[in-house]
């Protein structure tokens, strides 16, 4: 097979139509509908970003790839059913591009306005397309939690819905965690756990920093020292006190900070 060119994406759009096949195709691939494969396009969307925290080019590479085949699946599901074609998506996307950076592509227009021409162009295509009046519209409910809460702050916030200063957002964390404490009912922790951890990324945002990546991290961290544990347990680590268990703890702490890691 002749190596294709960089730029060529038609061979993965080939590939896709004969695994589509009705009559010749993939039996898995042929049974699949959107609904069944968007699971899929938000986990390869995660392992890119996973790629990236490693910084592992490879990976990144191969990552790419997959999403880049969920993008040729979903477009060829599209075509058959008869709504749009692979060249339709990347026609849309191209001119959305254009037209949302005229200060690159237009005449006149200064670069250092660019992100506030991008904010004005999509509020005006959010109104032609969305019957909502809502500052909030077109926020998807389907989101991961953590990144629409964020999203549907800045929505606020632009409205001047916001907490003027960190100090304020704080004080908010704190009176979330008091509500959690007094909650009586299950269905009422649940509730204010959830207005907590919605304050916490109000906070992650006021301090410009993106909750999804700091909680990778945080998750990242726990991972790491827990394993630190269990190896200086010798394999007994369930079987020690809460705290025996704690010191280890502490240990693996201790041993991330001497090692830079901290």
């Amino acid at each position: 097979m002749s190596k294709a060119s960089p730029a060529d994406i038609m061979p993965l759009a080939n590939v896709m139509a004969r695994l589509r096949d009705p009559d010749t195709g993939c039996p898995w691939d042929i049974e699949q509908d959107f609904a069944s494969i968007a699971p899929y396009t938000i986990e390869e969307a995660y392992e890119v970003a996973d790629a990236i925290e490693r910084n592992d080019m490879q990976a990144l590479r191969d990552e790419l790839g997959d999403v880049l085949l969920q993008v040729a699946f979903h477009s060829r599901m599209a075509e058959q059913a008869g709504h749009f074609a692979l060249q339709d998506v990347i026609d849309a996307i191209t001119q959305k591009m254009i037209r949302r950076h005229p200060h690159v592509f237009g005449e006149g227009a200064r670069r250092e306005d660019g992100h506030a021409q991008w904010e004005v162009i999509k509020a005006a295509e959010r109104a032609e397309k969305e019957p909502d009046p809502s500052a909030l519209a077109g926020v998807a409910a389907a989101l991961p939690a953590l990144l629409r809460a964020e999203k549907l702050q800045k929505r606020a916030a632009r409205t001047g819905f916001d907490w003027p200063d960190t100090v304020r957002v704080i004080d908010k964390i704190v009176e979330e965690l008091d509500e959690v404490r007094e909650a009586e009912s299950q269905d009422a922790r649940e509730e204010e756990i959830g207005d907590l951890l919605f304050a916490v990324v109000n906070l992650a945002r006021h301090l410009k920093i993106d909750p999804e990546t700091a909680l990778r991290k945080g998750n990242a961290k726990f991972d790491r020292r827990f394993r630190t544990m269990e190896a200086l347990a010798g394999g007994v680590f369930a079987d020690l006190s809460l705290e025996q268990q704690e010191a280890l703890w502490q240990e693996a702490k201790r041993a991330e900070k001497l090692s830079g890691l901290m």
